[in-house]
């Protein structure tokens, strides 16, 4: 009957597929799994306060969320706006390319800048939407979620292909000690470098799709432009 023990994957699944609420569905899979396995309710209880306890720092970033918050209310967005129409000659994909190259030299310092939601959201797409704006006026509202989207791509190309440039990342350690085992005669700095050469051939490759869009938004609003003219 050890079989039974995997009725945790089961109810995930069923939870899953009738999209019922995320949480509820692991904690009632993760207790029903407890229970089957002759855990008590007090003994799941207490491992998972445990377990919460020992990992409660990665719940530390929802403290971010109050002061963005209060940020954007009391002009944050308004200010990034103002700033890029004050920059000539700025289109969307120039500064969603500068934000890239930022990030990426962010993380080859082992600097974080926290993500979507903290920093994208709030100040990246708007100076992003305001740079096009100030490029070539009005946009329609496809553009506007063209932009939102490359905007958002750029923070993960430059976390994702970047994150492993830096020297003592996590990423870089766990690949280390990985192939270490397996034996392999690598170093972190080898595995950096590499992580470093794919980075720079992020950068290039968002700097061009960049121009393109850049291009594409230009021809479609110049044109218009005449014919108003």
């Amino acid at each position: 009957m050890e079989w039974i023990k995997l009725i945790g994957i089961l109810i995930i699944l069923v939870g899953f597929i009738f999209k019922f609420d995320t949480i509820a569905v692991v904690i009632v899979a993760a207790l029903s799994t407890a229970l089957v396995s002759g855990m008590s309710f007090y003994e799941f209880f207490s491992m998972l306060g445990e377990a919460f306890v020992n990992n409660r720092l990665v719940t530390i970033f929802l403290l971010t969320l109050p002061m963005i918050g209060l940020s954007e209310r009391f002009g944050l967005r308004q200010q990034a706006v103002i700033l890029i129409k004050k920059i000539k000659g700025l289109t969307p994909g120039k500064f969603i390319t500068l934000y890239t190259a930022l990030r990426e030299l962010a993380g080859l310092f082992g600097l974080r800048l926290s993500g979507h939601p903290q920093f994208v959201r709030p100040i990246v797409n708007p100076m992003a939407q305001a740079s096009a704006e100030h490029a070539y006026g009005d946009i329609s509202k496809e553009d506007e979620d063209k932009i939102k989207a490359k905007a958002a791509a750029s923070e993960n190309f430059g976390n994702f292909f970047a994150q492993n440039t830096f020297i003592a990342s996590a990423g870089v350690l766990l690949i280390y000690g990985t192939l270490k085992d397996l034996g392999y005669e690598v170093t972190d700095a080898s595995i950096a470098r590499m992580a470093l050469l794919v980075a720079v051939i992020a950068l290039v490759l968002s700097a061009i799709s960049n121009w393109l869009f850049d291009k594409k938004l230009a021809k479609k609003y110049n044109k218009i432009k005449g014919v108003d003219k």
